[in-house]
This record gives C-alpha cells, sequence and structure tokens, in this order.
C-alpha cells in the first residue's frame, strides 16, 4: 500500500498489519490529530487507554512508518517541546508552523484551542 492510497482509518490498520495492537492504536489515535491542532504524548497515551504509556507512545511515533500521513509532527512534550534528536525535532517545528501552530521559543504554545 502507497502512502497516497491511505486515507481512512481501516487504510492505517490495513497498512500497520505487522505492527503490535498498541502501536497500530497510536497511530490510530495521530491519525486522527486534524491540521492545525496538536496532542501530547500523554494525551495520545490516555486516548488509547495506557494514560502511564507516554513513552512507549513517544518510541511507537519515532519508528512511525507512515510520516506524514500519520502526523506524528503534532505530537509534543506536555510542556509543548520537541523531543528527539535535533533534526527531528527541527523537522516537526517547521512542520506544525506551517499548519499555523504558534512556537514561541522552540516550543508549541499549548492552547484549549489547539490541543486535541
Amino acid at each position: 500500500m502507497d502512502m497516497e492510497s491511505i486515507r481512512t482509518i481501516e487504510d492505517v490498520i490495513a497498512a500497520l498489519k505487522d505492527k503490535t495492537e498498541f502501536e497500530r492504536d497510536v497511530y490510530v489515535a495521530t491519525f486522527k490529530i486534524p491540521k492545525g491542532k496538536i496532542s501530547t504524548y500523554k494525551r495520545i497515551a490516555e486516548k488509547v487507554g495506557r494514560p502511564k504509556a507516554y513513552r512507549a507512545v513517544a518510541n511507537a511515533l519515532h519508528k512511525n512508518p507512515l510520516s506524514p500521513v500519520v502526523p506524528c509532527h503534532r505530537v509534543v512534550g506536555s510542556d509543548g517541546s520537541f523531543g528527539g534528536d535535533e533534526k527531528g525535532a527541527d523537522w516537526r517545528r517547521s512542520m506544525v508552523q506551517k499548519e499555523g501552530i504558534n512556537i514561541e521559543k522552540g516550543k508549541v504554545k499549548i492552547s484549549k484551542e489547539i490541543l486535541y
């Protein structure tokens, strides 16, 4: 399945049949984040029913095989920071800025209006 053909949750699940149930749940929850919104690793962990698994969420998203279709760039730390290596963090920061998200001092300025 090529990236252009992934349009629905069912497509995401089909493309990830080799992943664990947890990883699929994380990718599906992330797929649902609309353009112009952000979420946090903690919120994704809560959405998949594993509220303490925010580090595992970050690890799964670090290996995201469907980026940017599954928009892992829209998931940040609870303080608005972009984790991971500097190059990856810079890419994610520029992607959310292009989508209209406000960045202050290198972090997302989290507000109820943009939080998904």
